[in-house]
């Protein structure tokens, strides 16, 4: 699934060619998302001019001077641009056609993406989300205040979308790591110290995977418009077995947590 960096890195690939620009058509072949696009996509789109493309956690916000367009690409989903003569593929569903030729096209083999208009600043899908974690509003001293009532193991704590938004199943593993927390320890038990550290590895984690991303912009112009994740930076997920990178001595160990996979080091986390 598309984590943060990989929806950031779509945001700043497609934010050149549609700023400005003036949607002319739209055409959308399957409705049928996680929920389906409603009847009235085309009309409340078409004519309008795209103000801004930002995003907020894993969603992404086109905004038009009348309301928004919320897209989140689901487990699959991805955005790209291609010239209008382009024939479309199959799963290729929308196409957002812009008057400089070019169509900002969605395709989702899973269909468990989903579009919508928003107007106004309110929708379900944003109203209940934390801090972004690259934000002012991010900080250990927030992880400790809100972790004094959960004694949920601190993995789940930091990928609690209520808690802060974008800290993925990848990127929660790496994080810990980095900040010596074994994922299975209670949230309530970890001290304000180790939170600061934990707090800025989830930056750093986040940041560098942004980053590497980067280097795919050229993709969202007639490529297949999605972004690679920081695999070649990984220290310890999908590394079970393998010795530790820091203190090379320990086999990393590999639970299920949640049904989800989650690799650390039993000497460097604590």
């Amino acid at each position: 699934m598309p984590e943060l960096p990989e929806v950031e890195t779509t945001r700043r690939g497609i934010e050149p060619h549609v700023v400005g620009r003036k949607v002319s058509s739209v055409t959308i072949r399957d409705r049928r998302l996680r929920w389906p696009i409603s009847d009235d996509l085309e009309q409340r789109l078409e004519g309008g001019r795209v103000l801004a493309a930002r995003r907020r956690a894993k969603y992404l916000l086109i905004d038009f001077d009348n309301g928004s367009l919320l897209v989140h690409l689901g487990m699959s989903g991805s955005l790209r641009l291609v010239n209008n003569k382009e024939q479309p593929r199959k799963h290729d569903h929308v196409d957002i056609a812009l008057d400089t030729g070019f169509l900002l096209r969605y395709h989702d083999p899973r269909r468990f993406g989903s579009m919508h208009w928003v107007e106004g600043t309110s929708h379900s899908l944003l109203d209940h989300l934390g801090p972004e974690p690259l934000s002012t509003d991010f900080s250990g001293d927030y992880l400790y205040r809100v972790s004094r009532t959960r004694a949920a193991p601190v993995k789940h704590f930091i990928m609690d979308a209520k808690v802060v938004v974008g800290v993925g199943n990848i990127y929660a593993n790496e994080a810990l790591f980095m900040a010596g927390i074994r994922p299975d320890r209670a949230a309530n038990k970890v001290s304000k110290v180790r939170y600061v550290r934990l707090a800025e590895t989830i930056q750093e984690v986040l940041a560098t995977a942004i980053e590497v991303g980067g280097t795919t912009l050229r993709d969202f112009v007639g490529g297949d418009g999605k972004a690679g994740y920081f695999a070649q930076s990984l220290q310890v997920y999908g590394r079970a077995g393998e010795l530790c990178k820091r203190c090379k001595g320990q086999t990393l160990k590999e639970i299920r947590q949640s049904n989800r996979s989650t690799v650390f080091c039993p000497n460097c986390q604590r």
